[in-house]
């Protein structure tokens, strides 16, 4: 009899033995036949990075019984590449799951994100992709929560597919008390990025970058207003980043050459 169950790709970016894609690992193999693949270290604000001026490995590992796991040398991205070419051998999964994220990856965020940048690649391969975060940065962070909200939204994607080139960046507040979850726009904000100078025993100066979020954004419709008010938020999100207002307007130039 033909197994009917999906198969699901679960990365992450902050390494093979967080929390985070333990809790997800576990409630997607709920749902499905889980398969995982992640960086042997942390990659945390690796963005869209691959690895091209060194080999990369990828070893099976035996960490948790009865799940599929791969350790890999290189980023986020990386992990999802060397899944589909080398595991999945171009059979590639029903959905890709990226975290859960050990920190909010809402607003401006999503463009420094491994966790999200694993899930955009996943869905420039062609795989329903869904990145998730959570509102807390420590290693005893508390997923369950946020848990049965994590297995419905991935239930209901496998179920209703997305949109063409097209994934889902899922933030979570840290409260105990999510009211719903809300369907948002990335809100607009940035990072204030300021340089903490110091000095090394050599007398050369070292910098650790420090800053603070600044959101320029009152709408109500956005994810900072969603996790704000204790709802979890749901941006869909596309990689195609042509800003195809500005091209009328391009049109109109006139190029002395």
């Amino acid at each position: 009899m033909k197994n009917t169950k999906p198969t699901i790709l679960v990365v992450n970016d902050d390494g093979i033995t967080a929390p985070g894609i333990k809790a997800l690992m576990d409630t997607m193999a709920e749902i499905g036949r889980v398969v995982v693949v992640a960086p042997d270290s942390p990659q945390s604000g690796m963005g869209h990075a691959i690895t091209i001026g060194k080999p990369l490995r990828l070893d099976k590992v035996d960490i948790y019984e009865g799940i599929e796991m791969y350790r890999c040398s290189g980023t986020p991205v990386d992990c999802v590449k060397l899944a589909v070419n080398k595991i999945f051998k171009g059979q590639k999964p029903d959905l890709c799951v990226s975290g859960i994220n050990h920190g909010l990856n809402n607003s401006i965020n999503i463009l420094y994100s491994g966790t999200m940048s694993a899930a955009v690649e996943g869905a420039i391969e062609g795989i329903p992709s869904i990145g998730f975060s959570l509102d807390d940065y420590t290693l005893q962070a508390d997923f369950s929560h946020c848990l049965k909200f994590v297995k419905e939204i991935a239930l209901q994607v496998l179920a209703n597919g997305l949109p063409t080139a097209t994934l889902l960046n899922v933030n979570f507040p840290a409260t105990h008390h999510i009211k719903g979850i809300k369907i948002c726009r990335q809100a607009n904000a940035k990072w204030a990025e300021e340089f903490d100078e110091r000095m090394d025993p050599h007398k050369r100066p070292y910098y650790w970058l420090t800053g603070v979020f600044q959101l320029n954004d009152g709408g109500e419709d956005t994810d900072v207003w969603a996790l704000e008010h204790d709802y979890a938020s749901v941006v869909p999100v596309q990689f195609d980043m042509t800003a195809h207002h500005a091209i009328p307007a391009l049109h109109g130039w006139k190029f002395n050459v």
